[in-house]
């Protein structure tokens, strides 16, 4: 078959089994992967170094669909290139069980890299996928040995190039020069609601270049060659990360949708559908066609890519018998294990000095970082407030790929999608800081990273109402409550140093979903571990820190964070009046859930209904572990600026309200 019109009928087929399924489906988004197929097919057959019989290859090139809604295009690219992707799969595409939902989800469907479908996440992972790519070649390539060398290619619409987080992303990778980093923009010029005119009439090339990128524009995305000369172009320009603006029509080739946003997001339907067969010249049925000469052609992939890891294979063995320790350390960062010893300089602290907790985990960093080469991280421009820089890392940039302190400038919303990015790469663990009130910024990255089990670290310093005078825009209130709610993610607001050491070998241990350290600005009081209970007790997000000294218990003070120390203090007053209370340090809702119920009843015994939780924070959600009879002190208002002690005695945060609502628990008033 001659080489033009075996291109057309592959692109078609891309075109007409993403169309059946979502006909099938009744439900998705038809157009793009219409429109965009002739780009696709070119970058998969022609460019894309991968290997379907193993989508974990180390030095695969990455592919990323941040417009994720046209999942099928992705879909249809996997099955025909032969991953393991039945075509039954494709035939139960947003169906319940099925390994083809309506977005692409990374674990879920082999060949997906990274969960996409909030625009403009996809766009961010693969900046962080760039940066991971180059960090590791400056790292393990050597003088006749290279084990690092693919490229990262997304394919994004305008919606994604609408959302600030990919703004944020493109700006930081046009700064580094990430120029294995090639962005395909499906320019049809249509989005879900209309013209995309309505909203969005900047020129994105002009706009990437303002950023320091490469740009090159296809006028017809329908010529493969074009797409060809463009592809090369970009993966050429080695300083600079490039953009090729493809010109496409959305839904190409139903006759009355195409263009238009009724390709956007619904089925074309069974006569639109029948009629965009015609037009092309494809059968009518059966629905799913898999014409031989196409599939056979797609199929390749899998003769070049065992060709290609089979190389790579070679150069890998040849390299790690040149370089052992090296390969030591490759072995350790791709399956983010520990190195032996890397906890043998945690720092201790001692109970005479008051310590931040921001400070305690700086320290830890400061002690764990040369210990663990595959641990790189950064911040939101806040190095010197959330203690997040390691000097001794060096930092990543342009000219000095290999250092490991991120510097993320202040885009919050991108660090965190280019975090997940990063770790998705593989090869590296990660940690991000930001104040905490900002972690708003963030959430849209943090949920991903819970559905996606991705290990990110959260260093959010400036816990509460304590950081002072920057006031209530600086203030976290509801962010505790919100965050808990949402599944896969740990939260620990550690008490003091000593749990603050724990709480990061806890993060640094989980390998599934990600871990948000929240720390204080202000110090906080050291206790003496000999005569409580031990921070091990973090471990298991809850635990009984000090009992009265005689009798049992008749109420329980629970605390978090900096109010750990303020519940203790309470604990004497109140043994001096004869109360008995025990103190319950609870750094973490999720660990503790986690516990059994033995566990958990032996902490806070059923029996004692007397139950007082301190928290600056609002109170939505104390009501599981303080029961009908407790109570909370918390904060359901937003702070103030004032110093931090200030604000604490005036919303209420005094071992003397302490005192008065617990002896009104015990019917003291």
């Amino acid at each position: 078959m001659p080489r033009q019109d075996l291109d057309a009928l592959c692109i078609n087929t891309i075109r007409f089994l993403a169309a059946d399924a979502v006909q099938k489906a009744k439900s998705g988004h038809p157009g793009l992967p219409m429109g965009a197929a002739a780009m696709a097919y070119v970058l998969w057959t022609r460019f894309l170094k991968h290997d379907p019989t193993d989508p974990a290859w180390p030095d695969r090139d990455r592919f990323v669909l941040s417009a994720g809604h046209g999942s099928m295009l992705l879909y249809a690219l996997l099955h025909l290139t032969g991953y393991d992707l039945p075509l039954a799969e494709i035939q139960r595409f947003r169906q319940w069980g099925s390994k083809t939902p309506g977005h692409p989800e990374r674990g879920l469907t082999p060949g997906v890299e990274a969960t996409t479908g909030p625009l403009g996440q996809g766009v961010a992972n693969a900046v962080g996928m760039a940066v991971a790519e180059r960090h590791l070649a400056a790292r393990f390539n050597q003088p006749g040995h290279v084990v690092v060398d693919h490229h990262t290619y997304a394919l994004c619409s305008d919606g994604d190039l609408m959302e600030g987080v990919a703004a944020e992303a493109v700006s930081l990778a046009g700064h580094l020069g990430l120029g294995r980093l090639i962005l395909l923009y499906d320019d049809n010029q249509v989005s879900l609601a209309g013209r995309a005119s309505l909203s969005f009439s900047e020129d994105v090339p002009r706009r990437f270049e303002g950023y320091g990128w490469h740009t090159h524009v296809v006028p017809d995305g329908n010529d493969v060659e074009a797409v060809d000369k463009a592809i090369r172009s970009a993966q050429a320009e080695s300083e600079r990360p490039s953009l090729i603006a493809v010109r496409t029509i959305i839904g190409y080739g139903a006759p009355h949708k195409q263009a238009t946003h009724e390709a956007h997001g619904e089925p074309l339907g069974d006569d639109e559908l029948r009629a965009a067969k015609q037009a092309l010249g494809w059968p009518v049925e059966p629905m799913f066609l898999l014409p031989e000469p196409a599939l056979a052609h797609f199929r390749e992939a899998r003769t070049r890519g065992a060709r290609w890891r089979g190389e790579w294979q070679g150069r890998f063995d040849a390299w790690a018998a040149a370089h052992p320790d090296l390969a030591r350390q490759w072995r350790e960062g791709q399956t983010g294990a520990l190195p032996e010893g890397w906890d043998r300089d945690l720092p201790t602290f001692s109970p005479e000095t008051p310590v931040a907790t921001r400070d305690a985990s700086g320290a830890v960093l400061t002690a764990v970082s040369p210990r663990i080469p595959h641990l790189i991280g950064g911040d939101a421009d806040l190095a010197p407030s959330t203690k997040t820089l390691v000097k001794s890392a060096g930092s990543f940039q342009r000219l000095s790929p290999g250092g490991r302190h991120l510097h993320f400038g202040v885009r919050e919303h991108a660090m965190g999608a280019i975090a997940n990015g990063i770790i998705c790469h593989g090869g590296l663990l990660v940690f991000v800081g930001t104040f905490f009130v900002f972690s708003d910024y963030m959430r849209p990255a943090v949920r991903l990273a819970a559905l996606s089990e991705l290990p990110v670290v959260y260093v959010w310093t400036h816990d509460s109402i304590g950081l002072g005078e920057d006031g209530p825009t600086h203030e976290p209130i509801e962010h505790l409550a919100a965050l808990r709610a949402m599944p896969n993610l740990v939260v620990i607001r550690p008490a003091d140093a000593a749990e603050t050491v724990v709480a990061w070998r806890v993060a640094l241990a989980r390998r599934h979903g990600p871990t948000a350290l929240v720390l204080t600005r202000q110090k906080v009081p050291v206790p003496d571990r000999r005569t409580v209970g031990l921070a091990e007790g973090l471990r298991r997000g809850a635990y009984v820190l000090a009992d009265p000294p005689q009798g049992v218990p008749e109420l329980i003070l629970i605390g978090t964070g900096s109010e750990v120390a303020l519940v203790t203090l309470a604990q004497a007053e109140l043994a001096r009046a004869g109360v008995r209370a025990r103190v319950v340090s609870m750094p973490s809702w999720e660990l503790f859930e986690a516990e059994p119920a033995e566990y958990r009843d032996a902490v806070l015994p059923p029996a004692i209904g007397a139950r007082l939780a301190v928290e600056a924070g609002a109170t939505f959600g104390w009501e599981r572990w303080v029961g009908a009879s407790g109570a909370v002190i918390g904060i359901d208002r937003f702070g103030a600026s004032a110093p931090g002690e200030v604000n604490f005695r005036e919303l209420g945060f005094t071992a003397e309200r302490v005192l008065a609502r617990a002896r009104t628990l015990l019917g003291q008033a």
